[in-house]
Parts: C-alpha cells; sequence; structure tokens
C-alpha cells in the first residue's frame, strides 16, 4: 500500500490550503482513512479519520470547525481542508490508512511520507 500526500505549502494565518493524498496498492474503498501531523520539536498527533463510506467524520479538538476531512473513493483520494490556519498549525502532515477502524487514529499501517505545511503569523 502507498501513500502520497500533495498540496502542503507556505500561507499566511487565516488563509487555506488543501492537502491531497492518493492511495495505491490496495481497495481504497474498504480502508479508513486520516490524517495525523508532527509539529516543530513535537511528537505525532492524530489530526482527523474517516470512515469508509465517508459519511463519519472525527477530528481532534484543535481544529473542529477550521478543517474538513472527505474522501473520493473513485479517486482513491482523500482530503484535509484547511481554513483559518494558525501559526500553531505549522508541521508535517501525514496521511494514514488502515482496514482497522481501532487502528487508523492509534497505530495506523500505512503512511505517506508527509507534506509540509507552514502558516506564517
Amino acid at each position: 500500500v502507498q501513500l502520497v500526500e500533495s498540496g502542503g505549502g507556505l500561507v499566511q494565518a487565516g488563509g487555506s490550503l488543501r492537502l491531497s493524498c492518493t492511495v495505491s496498492g490496495c481497495t481504497f474503498r474498504h480502508y479508513h482513512v486520516g490524517w495525523f501531523y508532527r509539529a516543530p520539536g513535537k511528537g505525532l498527533e492524530w489530526v482527523s479519520d474517516i470512515d469508509t463510506l465517508g459519511t463519519s467524520t472525527y477530528y481532534t479538538d484543535s481544529v473542529k470547525g477550521r478543517f474538513t476531512i472527505s474522501r473520493d473513493n473513485a479517486k482513491s483520494t482523500v482530503y484535509l481542508q484547511m481554513n483559518s490556519l494558525k501559526p500553531e498549525d505549522t508541521a508535517v502532515y501525514y496521511c494514514v490508512a488502515d482496514p482497522n477502524w481501532e487502528h487508523v487514529r492509534l497505530t495506523p499501517n500505512y503512511w505517506g511520507p508527509g507534506t509540509q505545511v507552514t502558516v506564517s503569523s
């Protein structure tokens, strides 16, 4: 299973970015997918995940109301729309996938290489 993220970059505070992650090597619609991030000098943190049908979404408190996760099973792609970005959102963002819902937000089996998001003040 391979995951490749795109869409990171530099943005001013208050701006928006949309991350994309294309997944290959598996039956995408059978996998729960999500996002983690690692801020400078900190550990990995779970951000959000979405179920196989795209009907249930979950977010860490710090991004609720600002980030939206979605998926397109026909394109084997998961998205993270990030609005009202803050400097503290600066991190490397990783796409993750796992066929088990419990694993996807704790110990996902599959990870992308990450994409850098930098929010300037």
